[in-house]
C-alpha cells in the first residue's frame, strides 16, 4: 500500500456523528487522503468504493484494520475512542478523538473544531501523546482464565445488587487490607478522570506514571484511594467464603465473572496507547473546560500579560 490513509471509526448511532463523518470522509479524501471505514459503519453512512473508488477502503473486521494508517479518527465520545484503542493498541497506531459525547476526556477536538482539525491532519500538524496502560491477568483455581488491557481502569465489581464482595487487596505481593465492599477499581492517570472520579479517587495528570487503586463502598476504617509505584502490582482476591459472586470490567468494554475465590492481577501494561495531539494546553485547562470549573477573577501572571497585550498596554500597568 501506498499514499496516505487514515482509519476512521464513527458511533454510527447518532446523526451528528454521521453527518460530521461524512464530512470528514470528504475533505480528507478530497485531500488526497484514503479513508479505511468498517463494513458495517461505511453501509451506516451511506458511503461505498462506487461514490469514491479507491479514496474509500473497506474493512471487513475490526482486526488489524488500522494496518497501514497514520491515525485512527474517531467520531464520538469516550466509549468509542476506547473501541479505537483496543482497535489499535497492538500495532500503536494513534488515536484522535472528536467528542460528540458529554464530557469527552480522551477527546482531542470538539464539535466546533472539524475545519481546524481536517487542516491539521492534512498538514501533519499535531503530536502524539503514549498514555500508560494496565496489564490484566485473571486466575482461577490457578490457571490464567483472561488476559486483557485496559486504558483507563479495571473495575473488580459485585454481580449482585444485594450481595456484598468480599475481597483482600495485595500491593507488590503483600497483602493490605480486607474489604467489604460494592467493588474495587484499579486506573491508570487517563482514567482518573472517569470510574475512578466517580469512585472518589484523586486526579491525577496524564504524564505522572502511577497506579490507582480506589475501594466502592467499602465497610471498613481503611479504605482510602491510593497512589503506587508504576512497577508495583496490585492484586484483589475474591475471598472463597463470600457469598456473593463478582465482575471483573476493563475500561467498560470486556468482562468477566469472577466466583469466589478468583484473583485479579494488575501491573502497567507492555504498550502505551497513543493519543494525537493538536494543541499543547496544560492538563489544567482541559479540567476546567471539561468539568466547567469556576475560576473567574483569577489574576495569574499569564493571564495578565495576555491581556494587556491585547489591550496594547505596558506589563507594568497591572501593578498600579
Amino acid at each position: 500500500m501506498t499514499g496516505r490513509r487514515v482509519l476512521m471509526l464513527a458511533h454510527t448511532g447518532r446523526d451528528d456523528a454521521r453527518e460530521v463523518s461524512r464530512a470528514f470522509c470528504k475533505a480528507l479524501t478530497s485531500n488526497g487522503i484514503v479513508v479505511r471505514l468498517l463494513a458495517k459503519e461505511a453501509a451506516d453512512l451511506g458511503l461505498d468504493q462506487d461514490q469514491l473508488g479507491a479514496a474509500l477502503e473497506i474493512a471487513d473486521s475490526e482486526d488489524e484494520a488500522d494496518t497501514g494508517c497514520e491515525l485512527a479518527l474517531v467520531i464520538g465520545g469516550d466509549g468509542t475512542i476506547l473501541r479505537a484503542a483496543e482497535i489499535t493498541h497492538a500495532s500503536g497506531t494513534p488515536v484522535l478523538g472528536v467528542n460528540l459525547g458529554h464530557v469527552g476526556f480522551l477527546a482531542e477536538a470538539e464539535y466546533d473544531d472539524v475545519e481546524s482539525t481536517i487542516d491539521a491532519i492534512v498538514h501533519k500538524r499535531y503530536t502524539t501523546e503514549d498514555r500508560l496502560t494496565l496489564d490484566v491477568t485473571v486466575h482461577r483455581d490457578g490457571e490464567v482464565v483472561m488476559s486483557t488491557f485496559a486504558l483507563n481502569e479495571a473495575s473488580v465489581e459485585k454481580a449482585a445488587r444485594e450481595r456484598m464482595l468480599e475481597v483482600v487487596v495485595e500491593v507488590d505481593g503483600r497483602p493490605l487490607s480486607r474489604w467489604g465492599c460494592d467493588g474495587v477499581v484499579c486506573a491508570t492517570p487517563t482514567g482518573s478522570t472517569a470510574y475512578n472520579f466517580s469512585a472518589g479517587g484523586p486526579i491525577v495528570w496524564p504524564d505522572v506514571e502511577a497506579l490507582l487503586l480506589v475501594p466502592i463502598s467499602a465497610h471498613a476504617l481503611f479504605a482510602r484511594p491510593l497512589v503506587v509505584s508504576p512497577h508495583s502490582v496490585l492484586a484483589v482476591e475474591v475471598l472463597a467464603r463470600t457469598e456473593g459472586a463478582g465482575v471483573l470490567w476493563c475500561d467498560g468494554r470486556r468482562a468477566v465473572d469472577l466466583p469466589p475465590g478468583a484473583r485479579i492481577e494488575v501491573r502497567r501494561g507492555p504498550r502505551p496507547v497513543r493519543l494525537v495531539r493538536l494543541h499543547q494546553a496544560p492538563f489544567g485547562d482541559r479540567l476546567v473546560a471539561k468539568f466547567g470549573l469556576p475560576v473567574e477573577g483569577w489574576r495569574g501572571s499569564s493571564e495578565r500579560r495576555r491581556r494587556l497585550a491585547a489591550e496594547g498596554a505596558p506589563e507594568d500597568a497591572s501593578r498600579a
